[in-house]
């Protein structure tokens, strides 16, 4: 049963991971893609800076979902996760709705405060604030790009949440996320996430085939949503958290119990008396 009270820090938690992701992400980029750095001149390979802006990303994303913050609010962090939950029944319509104005929000604040602090760097040509845009010519190819590795990641993320793996979802997480940006990033730049997308967009400047980012990755994850209720059924979404506490309140409609239950079970012994 979904927690009554007031829900205002699980939205608080949500805007500050994604705020602080979007600082990091922005820092990563200066780091690895501005010409200037010295990180850049010691891997000239573009390439080389892919995987490790990708490693960087991928350990970013699960030091966030199983911070004390990330454990509180679930770690959505992402418009079209937060929708495949509200989908799934797992989340109310207000709570979602304030978790998307959470995240936008939280990704704006954490543009603006990179544009103050280093906003020259930020705005460079070679980093763009992170931003996520199309391979030169290749919308189309982008569009599916990002509605593929949506939907990957959703699928994988209802997979192993609601299993006997489930503490082991934002490792899985930031693993694939770390690959998508090695191999992917290319194509579309590797968003699946609107308000991320959104964010950098704004302060680039950059607003040339945002709708990509704003329609693929929604349609991608609850495609991901459909088929796995097609495989286990809707009454297999045990929460809509990726990394849940075992203790402390949870404002979804959270059966976390009862998947802790039966992966606590032990099988009857099976006899090995011959016939």
């Amino acid at each position: 049963m979904a927690y009554k009270g007031s829900h205002l820090p699980e939205y608080l938690s949500e805007a500050g991971l994604v705020g602080f992701f979007m600082v990091l992400a922005c820092t990563y980029a200066i780091v690895l893609k501005h010409p200037a750095s010295p990180i850049y001149r010691m891997f000239p390979e573009p390439f080389t800076r892919q995987v490790l802006l990708g490693c960087a990303i991928g350990l970013t994303t699960i030091a966030l979902v199983y911070s004390p913050y990330g454990r509180r609010s679930g770690g959505h962090l992402n418009p079209s996760l937060t929708l495949s939950y509200l989908r799934l029944g797992k989340i109310e319509k207000r709570d979602a709705a304030f978790y998307i104005l959470s995240q936008f929000a939280g990704a704006v604040a954490g543009v603006t405060l990179v544009w103050i602090a280093v906003g020259g760097l930020a705005a460079h040509p070679e980093v763009r604030f992170a931003a996520t845009v199309p391979q030169m010519g290749e919308i189309a190819r982008a569009f599916v790009a990002e509605m593929v590795i949506s939907f990957l990641l959703m699928l994988m993320v209802l997979l192993v949440s609601n299993s006997p793996m489930a503490r082991l979802t934002g490792l899985f997480v930031g693993i694939l996320i770390a690959l998508y940006f090695a191999f992917e990033s290319p194509i579309s730049g590797t968003s699946m996430n609107p308000a991320r997308s959104f964010a950098s967009a704004m302060g680039a400047q950059i607003w040339m085939d945002l709708w990509i980012y704003f329609v693929a990755p929604p349609i991608g994850m609850l495609l991901a949503s459909e088929v796995y209720v097609h495989l286990r059924g809707i009454d297999r979404v045990f929460c809509a958290k990726l990394s849940h506490p075992a203790h402390g309140r949870c404002i979804f409609n959270c059966n976390y119990g009862a998947l802790m239950h039966s992966a606590s079970a032990t099988p009857p012994a099976s006899s090995s008396q011959a016939i």
